[in-house]
């Protein structure tokens, strides 16, 4: 039996018996030592053991090292659920209105192998698809945001030696209530496993007549996974014309694999039809439409069934391309943001710096 296999992933495995042992990071057991949990004793009628410190409080700037496990073994599943915004900035602004910031200034870290290098690096939100740091409805195979947001994942996340899973809250602002649990199995793991890697993008705005770049500079042998794209339309009229492009192993001015639209990529057609939708492996999920202010489409496709295989180096493109009635196809200047999905052997390419928070607010 292999480690996959053996760890429980998918429904033909769950009756086999393994030698995997289960864990669990929490704020209730911060290391995941056996009959290590609910030990915290809370000034309670109850006394210990009865939620004693189920959640964190982030401080401005604080980094937070949330797990920090010696393999080797997998991540089965992780969630996390925090305010959209922060009663502090509420109450210093003196205003009613929501500064919704959480989400993309909450960052999300995962280090593989004791690599210096993060191969996860994100907006919290937009890790779990809600970009636009608004929380939005998934219901899909490896991700799920549930009401009221949270926050769901269920990609496998081998690792070898060591996993280090990082929060570091940018927000101007304590954040309070900030609750998490990450499951792990310790056991063998396959040669020929790959690492899981994340990276968030964003161009605000586009540029005219240019690909954006949903990710490029992938080094290694991998298969890529899924897309995430928080779009912000700032023209009239149709916005998803634009082709997703993969260039694989060398590919010059022209890619492998061309797709035909962004809505047929999501696996929609004609539009979209002005429904949104979340299904297991692709969804547009969330459409924001208000008078006077641009609007804002999140969508995702997961390449679980058809992962786009590279044995040396990768980049994925869309095409910000739109439709008017008075001129036909027109490149367009939206604001889009992306995060890219992918496994790959280490060790990870450095990332782009990460925007300043400034740089990541919604429009």
């Amino acid at each position: 039996m292999n480690g996959i296999s053996g760890v429980g992933f998918g429904l033909g495995t769950i009756p086999l018996l393994s030698e995997f042992e289960s864990r669990s990071i929490c704020a209730e057991n911060p290391d995941g030592a056996r009959g290590g949990g609910a030990k915290v004793k809370r000034d309670t009628p109850h006394g210990r053991g009865w939620k004693g410190r189920p959640d964190l409080n982030l401080e401005p700037g604080q980094k937070v090292t949330l797990a920090d496990i010696n393999g080797p073994g997998f991540i089965t599943h992780m969630w996390f659920t925090m305010p959209q915004t922060t009663q502090q900035w509420l109450d210093e602004h003196k205003t009613n209105k929501l500064f919704r910031t959480v989400y993309r200034d909450i960052v999300l870290r995962i280090f593989w192998d004791g690599q210096d290098t993060p191969s996860v690096e994100a907006p919290i939100g937009d890790f779990f698809c809600c970009g636009h740091a608004e929380g939005a409805r998934v219901v899909s195979l490896p991700i799920n945001v549930n009401p009221a947001y949270g926050f769901n994942s269920y990609w496998p996340m081998p690792f070898a030696k060591r996993c280090r899973v990082e929060i570091e809250n940018q927000v101007d602002a304590k954040v309070g209530g900030f609750f998490y649990q990450i499951s792990y199995a310790l056991g063998p793991v396959p040669q020929n496993a790959a690492c899981f890697h994340a990276q968030w993008r964003r161009e605000n705005p586009t540029e005219y007549g240019v690909e954006y770049a949903i990710v490029e500079g992938i080094k290694g042998r991998g298969h890529y996974v899924g897309t995430y794209l928080a779009w912000t339309q700032f023209s009239e009229g149709w916005w998803g014309e634009g082709e997703v492009k993969f260039f694989i192993d060398g590919d010059g001015e022209h890619p492998t694999i061309c797709g035909t639209g962004t809505e047929d990529y999501i696996g929609g057609a004609w539009g979209f039809g002005d429904e949104t939708f979340t299904a297991p492996f692709l969804g547009y999920h969330f459409c924001k439409r208000e008078p006077g202010k641009a609007a804002k489409h999140g969508m995702y496709r997961w390449h679980i069934m058809d992962p786009i295989r590279f044995t040396k180096d990768l980049k994925v493109t869309v095409q910000p391309l739109g439709w008017c009635t008075h001129s036909g196809l027109t490149p367009l200047r939206d604001d889009v943001a992306s995060v890219a999905y992918w496994y790959q052997t280490l060790p990870t390419a450095p990332f782009p710096k990460l925007p300043e928070k400034e740089a990541r607010w919604p429009r």
